[in-house]
């Protein structure tokens, strides 16, 4: 006896599990675009990728660190964290340069906030996924060197974390904290996620 409903029925499931899946990356993609939203990264450039370069780049990440934390430690809210940060750019900047004075360097550091794009990255514990995020960028002397990049809201980097709250992540909305600890279970979507947004950022490079 024929079925001939039975291509209806296999097409209806194929149809339903692809549905099923778009959501699904829907939902992931949304909480990608949170986190790029939520999240203050830092970006540390080093005047070169001289071995005395690039040890005095981690000594001023830490005065970095250490002195944006003293402006931004109350924010309940990303803003909160960029607003702050705004009005103690030269205190950061004056951080800096001591540390550097105090290496023995006699290059100066810039200090702004502004948004970049960084690919997917996988830190201890959680992955941050590609996009353009507000960050607060150092640049040493030429700046010709090998950066370092970490989290600045939620304070997620040492020194800043070692006061911190234990689950600094509790900070982000559910989805997105889903997405930043779990990224084994999205490798696909992590992938996909970071293809578009080269592609938009590229796109967003060349017509601007």
């Amino acid at each position: 006896m024929k079925h001939p409903n039975k291509k209806l029925l296999l097409r209806a499931a194929a149809g339903g599990f692809l549905l099923a899946a778009a959501l699904s990356f829907h939902s992931f993609a949304a909480a990608c675009e949170g986190l790029s939203q939520d999240v203050i990264r830092l970006h540390v450039v080093a005047h070169s990728d001289g071995e005395t370069d690039q040890a005095v780049k981690l000594l001023v990440r830490d005065a970095v660190l250490t002195e944006a934390a003293r402006w931004y430690g109350d924010a309940a809210t990303p803003d909160e964290a960029v607003s702050a940060l705004c009005l103690h750019l030269d205190s950061i900047r004056a951080a800096a340069d001591k540390a550097l004075s105090e290496a023995g360097a006699p290059q100066r550091a810039g200090v702004v906030l502004t948004r970049m794009y960084f690919p997917t990255r996988a830190y201890e514990g959680f992955t941050l996924p590609a996009g353009r995020y507000r960050t607060l960028r150092v640049t040493i002397g030429e700046g010709a060197g090998h950066n370092w990049w970490c989290v600045v809201f939620p304070a997620l980097c040492l020194p800043a974390a070692e006061d911190s709250p234990e689950d600094v992540l509790a900070l982000l909305p559910e989805n997105e904290r889903e997405a930043a600890e779990n990224p084994q279970k999205y490798r696909v979507e992590l992938k996909a996620v970071e293809l578009y947004r080269q592609l938009q950022d590229w796109l967003g490079t060349v017509f601007s």
